[in-house]
C-alpha cells in the first residue's frame, strides 16, 4: 500500500511504500537567505517531516541537491556537514545550474529514507 502524506495541488511531500519514504524536493522559505541559510531552512523542514512519518536523518538513503549555481556549494556543504552526522552519510549528487522556478531560490533538497 502507498501512503501519500502533506498533500498539495501539483503533487504530495512525501510518498511512503514498502518501509521507504520518498520525499518530493523540499525549498526554502525565506528566499533571502543565502545558500547556507537556504540550506539550513531546507534541513529543518526535512527533520520536522521525516519525525512527522517515523524516521530521521540519520535513516536517509539518497539525497539529491539541485543548486542554481555551483560555485556556491561549499555552502550548501557547510550546512549539510553541520547538519548530518558523519557516520550518516547517505549517497548523494549535487546538481548545478538549475532553474529553481524562482532566481532567489538556490538549493532544493530531495530526499529517500528508511523508515523505522
Amino acid at each position: 500500500m502507498i501512503q501519500r502524506h502533506n498533500a498539495r495541488p501539483h503533487l504530495h511531500g512525501a510518498s511512503v511504500h514498502n518501509g521507504v519514504i520518498y520525499c518530493s524536493g523540499h525549498a526554502a522559505t525565506n528566499l533571502d537567505l543565502d545558500m547556507k541559510g537556504q540550506t539550513e531552512e531546507i534541513c529543518a523542514k526535512l527533520d520536522a517531516l521525516l519525525s512527522e512519518l517515523g524516521s530521521d536523518k540519520s535513516k536517509i538513503l539518497q539525497a539529491r541537491v539541485y543548486l542554481s549555481d555551483m560555485t556556491a556549494k561549499a555552502q550548501m556543504n557547510e550546512a549539510w556537514m553541520a547538519w548530518i552526522d558523519a557516520a550518516d552519510m547517505p549517497s548523494r549528487a549535487a546538481i548545478g545550474g538549475c532553474d529553481l522556478g524562482d532566481p532567489k531560490r538556490l538549493v532544493e533538497i530531495v530526499v529517500t529514507a528508511a523508515v523505522g
